[in-house]
């Protein structure tokens, strides 16, 4: 059973971090684009991070303006990362890991999700 699990999410003040996990099963997800998505209350999922393996332990990697210099996605065999820094009453949403074959930011173009972590920012 394909399964991705998502750990790491909680309450944090402003300015503070927090290290999402993702761990991924069933299936190897080494030639798989992984990305990070966020849904706040009332709005839309959105984008937040990807990454995707290229050659010789090189990853390509993509951030939404709004995230960039704050986070950093990173991967390790099986378990997708998202280290968040500096953060913000508007980075406040639940965060869900996602896999797919195609490198997108569209959430249409990933099929096999979390069930996704709340990160609380109180300012």
């Amino acid at each position: 059973q394909v399964q991705l699990v998502e750990s790491g999410g909680g309450l944090v003040q402003a300015g503070g971090s927090l290290r999402l996990s993702c761990a991924a099963s069933g299936r190897t997800f080494s030639t798989y684009t992984m990305g990070w998505f966020r849904q706040a209350p009332e709005k839309q999922r959105e984008f937040v991070a990807l990454t995707r393996y290229i050659h010789a332990r090189t990853y390509y990697a993509d951030y939404a303006d709004s995230v960039r210099g704050r986070f950093t996605i990173s991967r390790n065999d099986d378990t997708l990362y998202l280290q968040m820094n500096s953060l913000k009453p508007e980075d406040t949403a639940v965060y869900y890991c996602a896999a797919s074959p195609t490198t997108s930011r569209y959430s249409s173009d990933y099929g096999i999700w979390g069930q996704g972590t709340q990160v609380t920012v109180s300012s």
